[in-house]
């Protein structure tokens, strides 16, 4: 059985130009923002590192349309600005493409806390969830979902360590906060869940 997966593809227009973003065993990465439009037309605007090779062999325009195959990632902010939880897309394959925006995501991994099943000022059902990805050489991302609904329903019953499947789309949501007295308006990046199964182990695993 698989235990792990995290694949996506985006499609859309890049809002800026890239700009450097760090450099990690000897490869300089640069960061660009996607928008890209969902079918209500609201846009999420969705953070996207790649390689100098990469961007070499593509170079990314303000405005131009892309589409992105790769995963999401998740790093821990330590500087004390912004969240704490930092969420980008790892782009593994970069090109020109042309069409209606996509944002399909599949991710396997185990669930790391207790999911928080709650109802929004509307009334309507949302439950919380926090997905452990595993990557190579020991490491793993952490990703925030969110399920609506029945879903959100079925969602509050699972445990802690339970394998999960699910497919979904990388979303961006604004949100407000005080900060030393004032008001400052910050960027959420979750995964919104359109499906998903509960893993079972087979037998001898």
């Amino acid at each position: 059985m698989e235990t792990s997966k995290n694949r996506a593809t985006l499609r859309g227009a890049a809002g800026d130009v890239p700009r450097p973003s760090h450099t990690n065993h000897g490869i300089t990465y640069c960061i660009f923002p996607l928008e890209v439009e969902r079918l209500s037309g609201a846009v999420d605007t969705l953070n996207v590192v790649a390689s100098e090779e990469l961007l070499a062999l593509c170079p990314v325009e303000r405005g131009g349309e892309y589409e992105v195959t790769g995963e999401v990632r998740s790093f821990n902010n330590r500087s004390g600005v912004g969240s704490r939880l930092v969420i980008t897309f790892f782009a593994r394959e970069l090109r020109r493409a042309q069409g209606e925006h996509a944002n399909q995501l599949e991710l396997i991994g185990v669930l790391c806390k207790q999911p928080v099943v709650r109802r929004t000022p509307l009334g309507r059902e949302i439950c919380d969830l926090l997905l452990a990805v595993n990557r190579r050489y020991g490491r793993a991302d952490y990703l925030p979902c969110i399920a609506w609904g029945s879903l959100a329903r079925a969602c509050g019953h699972l445990e802690v360590g339970d394998a999960v499947h699910l497919s979904g789309r990388l979303q961006s949501r604004k949100y407000h906060k005080m900060e030393a007295g004032r008001e400052e308006e910050r960027t959420a990046y979750e995964v919104s869940v359109m499906a998903l199964e509960e893993k079972r182990a087979e037998p001898g695993e």
